[in-house]
Order: structure tokens, then C-alpha cells, then sequence
């Protein structure tokens, strides 16, 4: 750590010498400081070590914890407190910076416990070539200056850590799992979380894995433009990452994210108010959902799907809007139903339900419109159990299997191949 850099928030462990707690409290130049402390050596730090420090803190606190006591009591003495502390000084995870070199294992070992949660850096001091504490300068030959702090005629190696930097491994596999189970909102802020903790090298790797989780959630919720701008972002940053050392996975991640800009291209950037693209990823999103075992989620998108495929031929082939058709664009035998049964109260326009658009593609003489009359007898159980479901207009819960039979005849009914259906990734770090 330079010495021009200010530490947010230091929590040190103090013993009876108290020459390398001012060496460590003057290295850091907290913003905030707590002395985890036996109550009856108080008033020697405020004698001792107060007096030397050369940037006050702006607050400093008190924990009290007796050396002789257990892990267990320490351990909740620093529970009960420290939340509540820190909250206090408005601290972020990955700002407090703790120093327990000079303790007990037990009150050690409740510090590393207690702190997990905001600790991104351990600090120490210890005396080279000596364990004595207190080694002439002259043993300190070969050391850089940099890693050595002097305090009067002492001298002491810093020692620096970041246990985040192998603890995110783990951290970031549950943070996959999330992602792959459909949870993107939760996975990125798992990444965000690790992305604060670990160490400066290893932050773009985080940040980046943060964004792709945040732009598959903008594209769960349809957000096409910011699924695209987040993902260019997080693909470019993970491009780099994995330049230095990335994890595994990466590389066959970043060809899936490459393919699925692609795909969100060829939407943002059409200009029609009508996209096949957008057909198919309400197909493939019912498909996700059905994979997650909401079924009726999956059938009203699948019903949706159906609809942005018959207003997509609709529009592109024969110039009509479902919602707003012009009565003369339709086979004349349905102009007369769409006169008297498809007029909006609200703004006096035609709007053709999904049954309607399908028979207007069939009057039409349109392959898909004329496939879906011809296969109707088969669709209907299948259209009834959508429709009576709970998110459709009913009470029945649906089962699975009616999903998959609708979902294989509505590949049928399209003529879409899973080619043309995008694919999120699964993560593997």
C-alpha cells in the first residue's frame, strides 16, 4: 500500500507493545479506527499510541476483548458489535482493512470470522531476520524500501494479503450456478459483491462478469437495447480479463456472448416495427421458462410467440397491421367478423385476435395460416389447456407435457429450426 493511498477503515488487534500499532495506524492513515483491545489496557493506547499518530482519524472506536477469553467469546463480543460499527461509518464491503498479526489465535481467528463480510485486505508487521521484534536495521540489508516501515530504532517488514483473491473461486462458482438457473439479477450482484473484495488485478474480471449477468437480466425483461449495450460492454471487458489468466470457461463463454450479440443486433438496429428476431426470442424464452418448470409462464409466451410470428407475415408480406387493420386488407370473409366483433371501443380500430390473424393468413393463401387451419382440430386441445390455464384465463394448473406438445407443433406450425432461436450461455469459471 502507498503511503499517499488512505485506508477507509482499519480494525487492529492491539497487544502490549505498542510500536507496531503506530507503525501500522501511520502507514495506513485510516479514515476510521477501531482497537480490538482488552478494556484495561484503554488507557495505555490512549497514552501510547493516540499521541503518535501523525493523521487522526476522523472517528476511532472501542471493541473490548480479554486475551484470555475463547474463540467463541470473542467471536460473538466482535458479532455483536462490529455490524452496527460499521454501519455506523457507512462502510462498503471491501473497505475495511484488519491487522490481527500481534494477537492471540483466538481473537485472531474471531477477526477473520467477524470481518469476512467488508475485509479485503490483512496487514501484519513482523521483524525480519529476527523473532524478537526489535532486529538491528543493519539485518533489514536487501529488503526494498517500500516493504519496510521504521519506528524509531525498530524496524518491521509489512506484510499485505488478500484472502478474496482465492476465496472468489468458490464465490464466483455459486454466482455461475445462479446465472445458469436463470437468476441474472441475483448473479450479478454476487459479482458485484466479489468484484469489491478482491484485489485490483482481479476487479475487471468481476466487473465484467457483473455486466454480462446484468445484460442477460435487461434481456429476460425485453430491454433489447440495454441487454445489447451491457453485453458489448462485459464482452470486451472479458476478452481482455481472459487475456491475463481468465478462468477456464472463458473462452468458450465469450463465443456463446458473441453469437447472442449478434442475435440482439439484428434487432435494435431493424428499423421495422415488426421483427421476426423478436418472434423467435419469445420462443426461445418460453422454452427457458418451461426448462425452469413454469409452465404457465412458458405457454402464454409460447402463445405470444405465435402471435409475433402471424403479425410478422402479416405486416411483411401483405402490409397489415394487426392492430390496426384496415378492414379491406382482409379476405372478404372476414371482414364482415372483423366489422362487428374485432372493433376497439377505445380508439375505434380493428385489432385482429391471434385465432383471427392465422385465419387471415390462410385466406390469404400464406403457407403458415393455411397449416394452422388445416392442423386445427389437433391445436385446439392444445390452444384450450394455454387459455384455461392460471396466467391464461383459467384455474387448471398445466403440466408439463401439454407445454412440450404445443411447443413441438408451434415449431411445426413456423417452420423454425432451433438455428434460428438464440441460445443464453452457461458459465463454467
Amino acid at each position: 500500500m502507498s503511503g499517499e493511498y488512505r485506508t477507509k477503515a482499519l480494525l487492529i488487534a492491539v497487544s502490549e507493545d505498542p510500536i507496531p500499532v503506530q507503525a501500522c495506524i501511520n502507514r495506513l492513515a485510516p479514515e476510521f479506527l477501531c482497537f480490538v483491545v482488552s478494556e484495561s489496557r484503554k488507557g495505555s493506547i490512549e497514552t501510547e499510541v493516540q499521541p503518535a499518530i501523525t493523521t487522526m482519524p476522523q472517528r476511532w472506536d472501542w471493541i473490548f476483548a480479554e486475551e484470555s477469553e475463547s474463540f467463541t467469546a470473542v467471536h460473538q463480543t466482535l458479532t455483536r458489535n462490529l455490524p452496527e460499527m460499521l454501519k455506523t461509518w457507512g462502510l462498503q464491503p471491501g473497505e475495511l482493512v484488519v491487522d490481527f498479526s500481534r494477537t492471540t489465535p483466538a481473537i485472531a481467528a474471531a477477526m477473520v470470522l467477524a470481518c469476512r463480510p467488508w475485509m479485503s485486505q490483512v496487514v501484519g508487521l513482523t521483524a525480519p531476520g529476527s523473532g524478537t521484534g526489535k532486529p538491528a536495521l543493519p539485518v533489514l540489508s536487501g529488503v526494498e524500501g517500500s516493504d519496510v516501515i521504521e519506528a524509531g530504532d525498530r524496524a518491521f517488514a509489512w506484510q499485505e494479503g488478500n484472502p478474496w483473491n482465492e476465496e472468489a473461486v468458490p464465490a464466483r462458482q455459486e454466482a455461475a450456478l445462479l446465472f445458469n438457473q436463470g437468476g441474472f439479477s441475483s448473479a450479478a450482484k454476487r459479482f458485484r459483491r466479489i468484484e469489491s473484495l478482491v484485489g485490483g488485478s482481479l476487479k475487471p474480471l468481476y466487473h465484467g462478469l457483473a455486466d454480462l449477468a446484468d445484460g442477460y437480466a435487461a434481456w429476460e425483461s425485453f430491454k433489447y437495447r440495454d441487454a445489447w449495450d451491457k453485453l458489448k460492454t462485459a464482452h470486451k471487458a472479458l476478452e481482455l480479463a481472459s487475456v491475463w489468466d481468465g478462468p477456464a470457461g472463458m473462452s468458450s463463454l465469450l463465443s456463446r456472448v458473441k453469437h447472442n450479440l449478434k442475435f440482439l443486433e439484428s434487432i435494435v438496429m431493424d428499423p421495422d416495427d415488426v421483427k421476426l428476431p423478436v418472434a423467435h426470442d419469445l420462443l426461445a424464452h418460453a422454452k427457458r421458462r418451461a426448462g425452469e418448470q413454469q409452465i404457465d409462464s412458458a405457454l402464454q409466451l409460447l402463445l405470444r410467440a405465435l402471435e409475433a410470428y402471424a403479425q410478422y407475415h402479416l405486416w411483411k408480406q401483405y402490409r397489415i397491421k394487426s392492430w390496426d387493420v384496415q378492414v379491406d386488407q382482409l379476405p372478404k370473409d372476414l371482414q364482415e367478423a372483423c366489422r362487428t366483433c374485432y372493433s376497439s371501443d377505445v380508439d375505434g380500430k380493428f385489432h385482429l385476435q391471434l385465432h383471427a390473424q392465422f385465419r387471415a393468413l390462410s385466406g390469404l393463401g400464406h403457407p403458415m395460416g393455411q397449416t394452422f387451419v388445416n392442423e386445427w382440430t389437433k391445436l385446439k386441445t392444445l390452444w384450450d389447456a394455454a387459455h384455461q390455464s392460471v396466467l391464461g384465463h383459467g384455474f387448471h394448473t398445466t403440466k408439463a407435457d401439454r407445454f412440450h406438445q404445443f411447443y413441438a407443433a408451434a415449431i411445426k406450425l413456423t417452420n423454425v429450426t432451433d438455428s434460428n432461436l438464440p441460445v443464453f450461455p452457461k458459465m463454467t469459471l
